[in-house]
């Protein structure tokens, strides 16, 4: 009994009943040299603190993961040799670290210490312990610091500045929440041999992921074995988002489900199309247990037929992964099929693959209290219309929501908006047509439509990095689903749903007090958000100020510009400017990678254009903007006349789009 309390253990992230990750006497954790070293970035490290503020009830125990570890000791302490769920555990140690530098408990309070080191890796042990001194000076010291470690820390502590700020009463419940995150220690048996564990597990380890579960649930509603078999391969299909979802088919399913040069969608039911020519089962057959269903797999024995193999290889990166386009589609059908959640609960203002069973739950309940069929009529019902849903929606994402251009190195591809088409049994990629549009008199073509919409979408991706809320993907396909002959508008439907973003985030002060976009009473400080302005807010200007004048930003592209900065900075170098109370108003911000922002630190405008020029003159069109202007001036000009400027320009920019938002709504 003692040993098997002893090999699974129930921690949470601070002291809040139980036992506690780092605050356990005389234990500590080491990250063994076989694991790699410490490697996750932005996205990781903020999903992994959204995770834990999402949750609506701040009191429910939240799980976040296990730590597979093995025991040795070490003199009179125990040390847990970390064989799986190191980069979360060296997160939540860099997580506890920040929060006590940004003063949100003391360290008599809360103290880590030394409980988490790495095996032979000198570099991480001496940044660990750099980032717990309380007088930290890197002067001379870089080659001796691990960078990926120290960038997870500026990533927390920009992301805790985002989130909290210095409401104490946000920072109080965000610790009080972390007493309730819950993560178990599992001790594998005594003598495994440990490098051998960790390489299994690395590369035959498979866990059944709520998706299948999903799948096998959807196709036990099903009582014709025919239609299992169909439902499977419509959703292996899909679930693939590697490549266009008529690459995942046979050649004869292909056939049944797409025309016009796999250019559009069959009209007709896609379960009975790939169960046409088939016997169908009599009577109901026996369900099916989730293994074999699981397992049940398309038979694609030519999935791209006569194609040729190098076309048929993945050219593009999907922006999201299955599990959260289920919860579109999911969302697009509760839409489409205008169904009320009265009676039942409701679907959470965010997406989280974590809930992909609850949410279904949610909406099935909400089907069967409808009353007009059976529950089991109903739950077949769901599994046929919602197949129906999701290769639709898939076909329409695939068509009309951007993508990632695969490359053949690490680096970032190009945003792509195509279409997929064949000819002679040959696939191409194609801008995806849009037609013309008549706007004011403008006869627009298809092509610059297709640049208008990716770039717009481009926006909106780099401005919600996390899954969860991209928001804007279901308002797009369920757009899309609703009325597919409104094409050329979708750009201005993506336009649209940006606008309505900078509204309620940033203008939402003075829609009260205005009524409208009207600068008569435009005031500074209503905008004056600092770092916590919006990043939509920037990228939309950009687009904004790209759509004026395609041809001089002809060169401009959207990245993941995540971090919002001071131009005029906020703490200027020793004796080279004079502190400006007035730093965080709108027009002294900009958007910049990480990167950059390293390399501008605390330096003057007029510094930051004479070192770094090229790097203003490739980010994003505000800060090239805002190079030019003290190109032909200085910083303290900025401060006192230039910045109010180039402000009110842009302030006036936006409430133009806004307005005109409003008015075509």
């Amino acid at each position: 009994m003692n040993k098997k309390r002893r090999e699974i253990d129930r921690l949470t992230i601070l002291a809040g009943g139980g036992k506690t990750l780092f605050s356990e006497v005389g234990v500590r954790y080491v990250i063994p040299r076989y694991q790699r070293a410490y490697a996750w970035e932005e996205k990781e490290i903020e999903q992994l603190i959204d995770d834990i503020c999402d949750d609506n009830d701040p009191k429910r125990d939240y799980y976040i993961g296990s730590l597979i570890v093995a025991r040795r000791k070490a003199g009179d302490e125990v040390e847990y040799e970390v064989i799986d769920g190191q980069q979360r555990l060296t997160t939540i140690y860099l997580l506890l670290q920040c929060l006590l530098d940004e003063s949100y408990f003391s360290r008599g309070e809360v103290s880590v210490g030394e409980a988490l080191s790495f095996d032979c890796r000198s570099k991480s042990n001496c940044t660990l312990a750099y980032i717990r001194s309380d007088a930290r000076k890197s002067e001379g010291k870089e080659e001796l610091l691990d960078q990926s470690i120290l960038l997870a820390v500026d990533i927390i502590k920009k992301k805790l500045a985002r989130e909290f700020g210095d409401r104490v009463e946000d920072q109080k419940k965000f610790v009080d929440r972390l007493k309730h995150v819950v993560l178990y220690r599992i001790e594998v048996p005594e003598h495994t041999d440990l490098n051998r564990y960790f390489e299994i597990m690395n590369t035959r380890g498979e866990q059944l992921e709520q998706h299948d579960i999903l799948k096998a649930r959807l196709m036990n509603y099903l009582d014709d074995a025919c239609e299992r078999e169909a439902f499977a391969r419509i959703w292996e299909a899909c679930s693939d988002m590697t490549g266009y979802v008529q690459m995942h088919f046979s050649v004869e399913d292909r056939e049944k489900l797409f025309v016009e040069q796999w250019s559009s969608l069959s009209s007709g039911d896609a379960l009975r199309e790939l169960c046409r020519g088939k016997r169908r089962s009599e009577g109901k057959s026996d369900g099916l247990d989730i293994s074999k269903i699981i397992d049940l797999k398309s038979e694609v024995d030519d999935v791209v037929g006569a194609l040729k193999k190098r076309d048929a290889e993945a050219r593009f990166e999907s922006i999201i992964d299955f599990p959260y386009f289920l919860l579109h589609v999911l969302r697009v059908f509760c839409r489409a099929e205008r169904l009320s959640m009265d009676g039942a609960e409701e679907l959470g203002s965010l997406l989280d693959d974590k809930l992909l069973l609850k949410d279904f739950d949610k909406v099935i309940t909400s089907c069967e209290k409808r009353g007009d069929k059976r529950i089991t009529d109903v739950k077949r019902w769901f599994a046929r219309t919602f197949i129906r849903f999701l290769l639709r929606s898939r076909f329409l994402f695939d068509k009309f929501i951007i993508k990632r251009e695969n490359t053949e190195d690490d680096q970032e591809g190009s945003w792509s908006l195509k279409e997929l088409r064949v000819s002679k049994k040959s696939p191409r990629y194609v801008n995806t047509e849009f037609g013309y549009y008549r706007e004011r008199g403008k006869e627009q073509k298809s092509l610059e439509r297709n640049r208008e919409c990716l770039m717009i979408q481009s926006a909106l991706r780099v401005s919600y990095t996390s899954p969860k809320v991209m928001h804007w993907i279901t308002e797009l396909l369920a757009w899309l689903f609703d009325d597919e002959s409104e094409l050329p508008e979708l750009s201005d439907r993506a336009e649209r749903i940006a606008a309505e973003a900078v509204a309620e985030g940033f203008f939402e002060k003075a829609l009260e007090e205005m009524g409208a976009y009207d600068l008569q009473e435009y005031k500074s400080e209503d905008y004056a958000f600092g770092v916590r302005t919006p990043h939509i807010v920037f990228n939309y200007l950009d687009y904004l100020l790209w759509k004026s004048d395609k041809e001089a930003y002809k060169d401009f592209v959207f990245e993941f510009r995540n971090s919002v900065e001071h131009w005029y900075p906020q703490h200027p170098s020793d004796g080279t400017i004079d502190v400006w109370d007035g730093r965080d108003v709108f027009g002294n911000l900009c958007i910049i990678s990480r990167s950059v922002n390293s390399k501008f630190s605390n330096l003057s405008p007029e510094s930051k254009m004479k070192s770094y020029k090229k790097m203003v003159q490739k980010g994003s069109l505000k800060l090239r903007i805002m190079g030019d202007i003290i190109e032909g001036g200085s910083s303290e000009k900025w401060r006192q006349s230039a910045c109010a400027k180039h402000e009110k320009k842009m302030i006036r920019l936006l409430c133009r789009a806004l307005k005109k938002a409003v008015e075509e709504e």
